[in-house]
């Protein structure tokens, strides 16, 4: 490993890039997506047909409960097994890769492919890591995905970090610089996935990504900016992907219980992939994640809102407002004197009761066209929430804690990151 690496958390990896197959077909959105739409992954299913396919070797989170999902697993295990027995990839050894990602809108995203290591990363609120969860890890998530992922001889990330990075020192210097490098792909992605190229970044590049990270890292300059102590330094944020990389933390954490300590470093599953990218990346823009409840009585939920808060009435005012919309009708209720920051705290908590006591479904949606759609069905309701403002993230985390999941999405689902690149995680 390139020794300027060594005390960072973020890292090169063997990086796996699928050979002699279509990209477009191999490479598909990340699998927390489109969990109501089971039309989306339907028409994926017939572009992909009988091609390699990243598809094969994710499970669709709509998948989780389904009936079939013990022989779902065994099937994306044996997947993974043949692929690499067939030579389906093409290794590349202690690598990163440089992403531009043109996305449906056109806007340019920027990130880097490395890995981070999961010692250094930890989804409690109230973590002092330098890899920290932004939103609150919903931990009965973790059980069916690690169901997933104990066995698999592969990783295929959709995980995204961001770092707080305004000078733009770490990832934007490299678009100056992509000619030098070896480029990997070129392609367009499926269903408004937009356009995505890579390269392989030489020595030198990465020494220049080692550098610029550590300096982004320092204490003494991280405090004077923040404003915390020295030892409360949050060089990542979790943007995409957290229960991912919280999957791929408890898989660590058990595989740890069974080798010596001084083994940890050489388990394969220390390390996770992912991407990373600025913060302040022109491109990226929060966008709110709606709530929609399913086999509900609609006036039912607004009546049980009103009650949960006291001085709440219907309308817009004062306080944290509420927009609601169903088959029926639309309004809003207002909460005044709130105890949280965003209004996305004080729906949540009501919702968190409200579905524990009712046993209704929830689901949390991007985009508020297609909440709005769910809302039009029969026995449903959907709250649509404000963005939040991307330059509040860091300054939250680092004073408040995490913030409530699924506060906020980077983009609209078919910006999320795609499948492309994967990695050995067993021995």
């Amino acid at each position: 490993m390139t020794s300027a690496f060594e005390r960072l958390p973020f890292r090169p990896a063997d990086i796996l890039l699928p050979q002699n197959c279509e990209y477009g077909k191999w490479s598909v959105v990340a699998c927390d997506q489109y969990t109501s739409q089971p039309e989306y992954w339907q028409r994926v299913e017939e572009n992909v047909g009988s091609a390699p396919s990243a598809l094969r070797l994710i499970l669709p989170e709509s998948c989780l409960d389904g009936p079939n999902v013990e022989t779902d697993i065994v099937d994306v295990n044996n997947t993974m097994t043949r692929y690499l027995r067939e030579g389906r990839f093409r290794e590349l050894p202690h690598s990163l890769i440089y992403v531009e990602r043109r996305l449906d809108n056109l806007r340019l995203r920027r990130g880097i492919v490395g890995m981070v290591d999961l010692e250094q990363y930890d989804y409690e609120p109230d973590s002092a890591a330098l890899i920290r969860a932004t939103e609150g890890t919903v931990l009965s998530r973790i059980p069916p995905r690690v169901a997933v992922r104990k066995n698999a001889p592969l990783e295929l990330p959709h995980a995204m970090l961001l770092a707080d990075d305004p000078g733009k020192t770490v990832i934007e210097p490299l678009s100056a610089r992509k000619g030098e490098f070896e480029k990997l792909y070129d392609f367009d992605l499926m269903e408004r996935g937009g356009h995505i190229a890579g390269w392989r970044l030489d020595e030198a590049a990465m020494e220049q990504v080692a550098a610029a990270l550590t300096a982004l890292a320092d204490p003494e300059g991280f405090c004077s900016r923040y404003g915390v102590e020295e030892s409360n330094v949050l060089l990542f944020a979790m943007g995409d992907g957290n229960h991912s990389l919280a999957t791929a933390k408890e898989c660590y954490e058990r595989q740890k219980k069974l080798v010596p300590r001084e083994q940890w470093g050489s388990l394969p599953a220390r390390y996770a992939l992912c991407e990373l990218v600025n913060l302040h990346d022109a491109s990226l823009e929060f966008e709110p994640i709606h709530r929609v409840l399913f086999g509900v009585e609609p006036e039912e939920v607004v009546c049980a809102l009103l009650a949960a808060y006291p001085g709440a009435y219907r309308g817009e005012g004062d306080g944290h407002v509420l927009r609601y919309f169903y088959r029926d009708g639309h309004g809003a209720v207002t909460a005044p004197h709130p105890d949280h920051q965003l209004e996305v705290g004080t729906l949540q908590r009501f919702l968190d009761g409200y579905v524990k006591q009712r046993r209704c479904r929830i689901d949390y949606i991007h985009g508020a066209d297609v909440a709005r759609a769910l809302a039009s069905k029969p026995d449903c309701i959907a709250f649509l929430l404000p963005a939040m403002g991307k330059e509040q993230l860091f300054p939250t985390v680092l004073h408040d804690g995490v913030l409530p999941r699924k506060t906020f999405s980077m983009g609209q689902a078919h910006d999320k990151r795609f499948y492309l690149e994967a990695r050995r995680i067993r021995a």
